[in-house]
C-alpha cells in the first residue's frame, strides 16, 4: 500500500482528572511517566555522552527499552528518540545529531531512510477544534531509501513514500510521493528522483 492511500492511525491522549481545567489535565498516565523518565536518565547517562562511532550501543539501548532495531543502524549521539518503545527501524536507518523523532504512537522506519542533521519528525499534535485541546498523535511510516534532509520538517500523520526526498528545512504538510524530491514551505513537488536502490 501506498503512503498515499495508507488510512491514518489517529489516538487521541488525555487522562481524565479532577482539574476543571482540560488543558492542565495529562495526556499520559504514571506508568508512561515513569517509563520516560528512565528512558531520559539512560539517554543522559548512557547514550548521549557516546563516541560517534558506538552505534551498536547505542542500538541496544533503544532495544533494551523497546525499540525494534534492524542490522547497521546508525543512530548518532544528539539524536533524540522520545519513545523507544513507539520506534521500529529496518536495517541501515540513519537518525543524524540533533534529529529528532517525537514518537507518541509508533514510527517506522523502512530499510535506508535517513533523517539528517537538525531534521524534526513530529508524530502528535493537539485537537485545536475541541474544547479540551487533547494531545492526538499519528502512527507513521518514513519508507525506504526516503531521505529527511537538515533541518526538515514531517509534520503529524504524513507518510513518506520509498526513496522521497524532503529538501533542506521543507515542511511536508501531507504525504509524500515515493521516489519524488520536494522542498518548500510548505514542501511542494520539484521533481522526480532516479530510482537509487539495489536490485
Amino acid at each position: 500500500m501506498s503512503s498515499s492511500t495508507r488510512p491514518r492511525e489517529r489516538t487521541v491522549h488525555q487522562i481524565a482528572g479532577a482539574d476543571d481545567n482540560p488543558y492542565h489535565r495529562d495526556s499520559f498516565g504514571w506508568k508512561h511517566k515513569l517509563a520516560r523518565l528512565l528512558w531520559q536518565t539512560a539517554y543522559l547517562l548512557l547514550y548521549r555522552p557516546t563516541p560517534r562511532p558506538m552505534h551498536a550501543w547505542r542500538s541496544m539501548l533503544l532495544r533494551l527499552f523497546g525499540a525494534r532495531m534492524g542490522r547497521g543502524c546508525h543512530f548518532y549521539p544528539s539524536g533524540k528518540v522520545w519513545a523507544p518503545w513507539n520506534l521500529v527501524c529496518e536495517d541501515c536507518c540513519t537518525l543524524a545529531d540533533q534529529a529528532e523523532i517525537y514518537n507518541p504512537s509508533l514510527i517506522y522506519l523502512e530499510s535506508h531512510c535517513i533523517v539528517s542533521q537538525q531534521a524534526y519528525i513530529c508524530g502528535a499534535t493537539h485537537d485545536y477544534n475541541h474544547p479540551d485541546f487533547p494531545m492526538v498523535s499519528y502512527s507513521m511510516r518514513l519508507g525506504g531509501y526516503s531521505w529527511i534532509c537538515a533541518r526538515a520538517c514531517v509534520s503529524p500523520g504524513v507518510n513518506v513514500g520509498e526513496g522521497a526526498v524532503l529538501g533542506l528545512g521543507a515542511v511536508a504538510g501531507q504525504d509524500l510521493d515515493p521516489w519524488t524530491v520536494y522542498g518548500g514551505v510548505p514542501a511542494v513537488r520539484l521533481k522526480a528522483r532516479t530510482i537509487t536502490k539495489p536490485e
